[in-house]
């Protein structure tokens, strides 16, 4: 047995491991856009999902002998593609469809070995029942998890912070070579003559104590599993996005997730039916009425709790049925075939589906309704049968003349708070939706880089329209005739990059932006003078023209270009900078690759040897400064951090580091009495597309 159980461990950490370490190996090459993203997500789940069926379908179509020697053909097969290092000769030359070049190498360098890796969970447990039998079985899918898990908390906090990104790749093929080697010991021996015997003993018994499930059976199983991986999806769009911009909060919903597999299918059993029912209709309208909570409904220390609590719950209760329906072990590929498939449906739904189809966050309304309703479904077949409580409560009551049946009874109780928790999570809903509809959105659209809305207040010259990106403001203009051309929040004449503008003012300029946003830098620029803005969105493109100002407004000759700035700026000529500003850093999801030595190179390419780099760094969360001065120090420049408190009407609290080969520049009368040194902390060291961690730069 701890052949099988180490293997099934073994290939779910290598799984979940081997995504991150393949992603960002190729993010730096394709860039960030969600072409990126997407496709690896969508060749992940696919593969997964096709991982399952060959596990199915071998089980069902092959002996144990032919299933061995096909198993351990693959095994040594996976062996050639490795290590998982991406050849430098995939990275892009062009600005061509990513798509096709991304699923290419993904399947060239991880293909077959994550294949192989998604087959083993149920192909093992398969080989496991033939050998031994039982139940047991199950506890296996909880290790699956466990390891699923510990590879999660694993990456960020130990494995990103001591090793670069090569050596993770060369690090995880060694370990791929044991589970190889595992993994063919496991099918070798399940294949043995007396495992053979032992199969056809244990797979008859099931088939006389459980028959074949059916439709409904497989409908329950995808339904339960889609709507796991939809309320993971949903609810950590919902608290990184609409409540707090928190790096890592992530890895919360994550691992709650998880921990219901484990504790649902650990043999113990952890997940009653009567236990978690209750506390689950409860919170499908609690969270309902907190979807408002960034609109000040709920704060964010009580918004983020209940939506982890409520994921805690849903999960046990989407994840706990599906223990409680589980088929006997001869059908387990089948059941694991269709928890695969919910799941990848679920993830296409929220990860591709929903940002094409939705204009706002509207998935996890949705998922709360429906919610109620399965619950609804599933009480009014079965109420809260299970449990040695109910079992003698109905032993006694069926000795009572003209006693009401205790299941009936508790069955009907059931069905009707499931049907007002549903119907009360509906109003919530509407009324979520109302609000966000309110009269002072006047735009809202959705893709695959996030939610952009566009709010005014006020009135007449008191009108203030905002720029809002889940909870981040990304720009706002005044209508007031006296402020409607000059910069506010981060931009504002005492601002670093304020500073560097008005320092640079006297002569013809030539001026790089990373990042759009509503445009406010080009109310720095003048007549003969150039802004080039890189914005890899394109709806904040049409946002800034067509609902602000500031671009129209601008006396300089505006250019926009549309995509990765990093990628963009390695492929085009030198645009002889005097000023670049990078303003990308204000939300959790950083993009980590506009912030290491690579991306520092391909900023000095476009600079001129007077010219000056302008890092926007104001983050509550993340401490980017003494990351600048590491990229600096490396490359011999000044970096200097200007602080601005933004009491300035309009204005924000700012901090923008400023690199240039000149110290010189810092002595001009724009900077007087406003730079500072930068401290770097113990152990920090220079991010580089190999080697950076967010968690090493947490306030």
């Amino acid at each position: 047995m701890p052949v099988f159980a180490f293997t099934i461990f073994l290939s779910a950490f290598l799984l979940f491991l081997v995504q991150p370490i393949i992603a960002k190996q190729i993010l730096p090459w394709f860039g960030g856009s969600p072409a990126v993203w997407n496709t690896c997500m969508v060749f992940f789940q696919m593969l997964l999902l096709a991982g399952y069926a060959y596990s199915d379908w071998s089980i069902r179509r092959l002996n144990p002998r032919a299933q061995a020697i096909l198993h351990c053909v693959l095994l040594a097969a996976s062996l050639a593609v490795l290590p998982i290092v991406a050849d430098a000769a995939w990275k892009p030359g062009g600005d061509e469809d990513p798509v096709w070049r991304i699923l290419a190498l993904l399947g060239a360098t991880i293909g077959l070995p994550y294949f192989l890796l998604s087959s083993t969970g149920p192909l093992i447990q398969a080989c496991f029942a033939r050998r031994y039998g039982g139940e047991r079985v199950y506890r296996l899918f909880a290790l699956s998890n466990f390891g699923s898990l510990l590879a999660l908390l694993a990456f960020p906090f130990a494995i990103e912070l001591l090793i670069d990104t090569r050596t993770q790749a060369l690090t995880w093929s060694i370990a791929f070579v044991l589970f190889a080697l595992l993994c063919a010991a496991s099918v070798i021996l399940a294949a043995r003559p007396v495992a053979a015997i032992a199969a056809r003993a244990e797979f008859a018994e099931p088939l006389a104590e459980g028959p074949a499930p059916g439709v409904a059976a497989y409908a329950l199983w995808l339904a339960l599993a889609a709507l796991g991986t939809i309320m993971l999806l949903a609810v950590t769009n919902h608290i990184t996005q609409n409540i707090a911009s928190i790096p890592l909060l992530w890895l919360v919903p994550l691992t709650l997730y998880l921990l219901t597999f484990i504790l649902c299918f650990e043999g113990r059993g952890w997940y009653r039916r009567w236990l978690f029912v209750i506390p689950f209709l409860a919170l499908l309208p609690a969270m309902a009425w907190g979807l408002q909570a960034n609109s000040g409904v709920l704060e964010i220390k009580k918004a983020v709790p209940l939506y982890c609590i409520g994921l805690f719950v849903a999960c046990m209760f989407c994840h706990g049925e599906l223990a409680l329906a589980k088929p006997a072990p001869r059908y387990l590929t089948r059941f694991y075939l269709m928890i695969s498939l919910g799941g990848a449906l679920g993830g296409l739904f929220v990860g591709v589906a929903a940002p094409r189809i939705f204009s706002a966050y509207y998935e996890l309304p949705l998922a709360l309704v429906v919610g109620g309703l399965l619950a609804t479904l599933l009480m009014f077949r079965q109420g809260t049968a299970g449990g040695a409580f109910a079992d003698r409560v109905a032993a006694i009551a069926a000795r009572i003349p003209g006693a009401v049946s205790p299941v009936a009874l508790s069955r009907s109780v059931m069905v009707v708070l499931s049907l007002c928790a549903t119907a009360a999570t509906g109003w919530y809903v509407y009324l979520y939706q109302h609000e966000y509809l309110a009269d002072t959105t006047l735009l809202m659209e959705r893709n695959f880089f996030g939610m952009l809305r566009v709010q005014e207040n006020g009135e007449g010259s008191e009108r203030v329209r905002n720029l809002v990106h889940g909870v981040i403001m990304h720009g706002k203009q005044s209508f007031d005739p006296e402020y409607q051309r000059k910069p506010t929040t981060y931009y504002t004449e005492g601002s670093g990059v304020g500073r560097l503008f008005t320092a640079f003012s006297k002569e013809p300029l030539r001026a790089g932006v990373i990042g759009l946003g509503a445009g406010t830098l080009a109310v720095y620029g003048g007549k003969g003078d150039v802004v080039r803005f890189y914005e890899i969105n394109p709806q904040v493109i049409e946002v800034a023209r067509k609902e602000f100002t500031y671009l129209p407004d601008s006396a300089a000759k505006i250019e926009t270009v549309l995509g990765d700035a990093r990628l963009a700026m390695e492929r085009e000529p030198a645009q002889q900078y005097d000023i670049l500003a990078v303003d990308a850093f204000s939300s959790d999801a950083i993009p980590v690759h506009l912030i290491t030595l690579q991306a520092m190179d391909a900023y000095l390419k476009h600079l001129k040897p007077g010219g000056v780099i302008a890092f926007h760094v104001t983050n509550r969360y993340l401490d980017l400064k003494p990351v600048v001065r590491l990229l600096a120090d490396a490359r011999g420049l000044k970096a200097l951090n200007i602080a601005d408190d933004g009491e300035s009407r309009f204005g924000s609290s700012t901090d923008w580091v400023l690199v240039t080969r000149r110290p010189e520049i810092f002595t001009m009368e724009a900077f007087a009495g406003a730079t500072e040194e930068i401290e770097i902390p113990a152990g920090l060291a220079t991010w580089t597309d190999d080697f950076n961690n967010l968690f090493q730069v947490l306030k």
